[in-house]
């Protein structure tokens, strides 16, 4: 353990991104109690206060310590956009210099984060920007979290109540870092959100959908978009590795490995003259007859080099009508933040002719 700690710290560690267990390991590492980490967790992601010196329960031995081998570093804002709705998207720096977005969606009774897990994607979903510009990089787990403490922080904003793993990449192809910070979100020392709050949706990697319970427990969203393997195919080609009969296979064991009764979200991208029509919600119907769900349905958002275009609005109240006939949930989403590209599907992490040369927006702490 110890050596493991010395590797970590020939630099300083960015304590961010450390769930209660990693903490408490560290700490140990150091010759310092293990109530320690539990007392950073409150600092950091209740208070928000990321100066070692500012933690007035850490003796001054342990504080000169602290800084002199960690830090707390969360990612740097370099813009924001407000869509006339007041949807929030935030372009962010990581690291390594790429750019991820974050979204920010208020509501009456609830305040959302759409967070990114990889900076582009490698699964090219044809309605979906991110995939079209290609992979960078995983996020570390300081970086994903860093999404939600600066939203929580960087301007005294009102605290999130919901956090969806739906903004840029694959999250279960990132999967350690991803449940790390996933770990971080419930945690009662830091920001104590409950299961249902916290949602990972993802394309349909079924080895990872296997593993997820047995490493934590929350929401689980599925981006299905059609009810056969030929057009899944075209439009998720990476169900050709993993077709759907697989998919709503894992799905079932999912919702089986937990004794309380749950569902599955089912997300459906609506795009006209492809997955739009009265056939293609019945073949859906079929598909998700045995499967304990809810579907979203969502219009398409149009996005630069696409030649996919949103239905018309009849045509998915129809769709939408279909499914509740069945005995389904089904909501039509409301379009959020296409204003600012912010909308699903929408996002990049392109740094605009407008944002370069200014100054960076960061927390007044950092």
């Amino acid at each position: 353990l110890k050596k493991y700690w010395i590797n970590k710290l020939s630099k300083k560690i960015n304590l961010l991104g450390c769930s209660l267990e990693s903490l408490e390991n560290f700490f140990l590492s150091i010759n310092e109690p293990r109530f320690r980490a539990k007392q950073l967790l409150k600092w950091i992601h209740q208070k928000g206060v990321i100066d070692f010196n500012s933690m007035s329960d850490f003796n001054k031995d342990l504080r000169r310590k602290l800084v002199s081998i960690a830090k707390i570093q969360p990612p740097k804002i370099y813009e924001e956009y407000v869509s006339s709705e007041g949807t929030i998207k935030y372009l962010i720096e990581l690291d390594s210099g790429s750019m991820v977005e974050m979204v920010v969606i208020p509501e009456k009774k609830r305040r959302t984060l759409c967070v990114s897990s990889q900076a582009g994607c490698a699964l090219q979903c044809t309605f979906c920007a991110t995939g079209a510009q290609g992979f960078e990089q995983n996020l570390e787990s300081h970086e994903i979290i860093g999404q939600l403490w600066l939203a929580n922080f960087s301007q005294n904003s009102k605290p999130i109540t919901n956090v969806v793993f739906m903004g840029m990449g694959e999250p279960l192809l990132n999967f350690e870092p991803v449940v790390e910070a996933a770990k971080l979100m419930k945690d009662q020392s830091s920001y104590g959100l409950s299961r249902k709050r916290i949602t990972i949706s993802t394309s349909g990697i079924v080895p990872n959908i296997d593993k997820l319970p047995k490493k934590i427990d929350v929401s689980l969203a599925i981006s299905l978009h059609a009810a056969e393997d030929n057009l899944r195919n075209e439009i998720v080609p990476i169900n050709n590795k993993y077709p759907i009969k697989s998919l709503i296979k894992s799905c079932k064991e999912y919702l089986n490995y937990f004794e309380n009764k749950r569902n599955i979200t089912i997300e459906y991208i609506l795009i006209e003259g492809v997955n739009d029509s009265i056939e293609h919600a019945k073949k859906l119907a079929k598909l998700l007859s045995n499967l304990s769900c809810k579907i979203n349905l969502i219009p398409f958002n149009s996005f630069k080099g696409s030649d996919y275009k949103r239905p018309s609005n009849s045509s998915m109240n129809s769709f939408k009508r279909y499914l509740m006939s069945k005995g389904f949930i089904a909501t039509l989403r409301i379009t959020r933040g296409d204003g600012v590209d912010a909308a699903c599907g929408q996002l990049v992490g392109n740094l605009s002719n407008s944002i370069k040369g200014k100054k960076l927006i960061t927390h007044k702490s950092i």
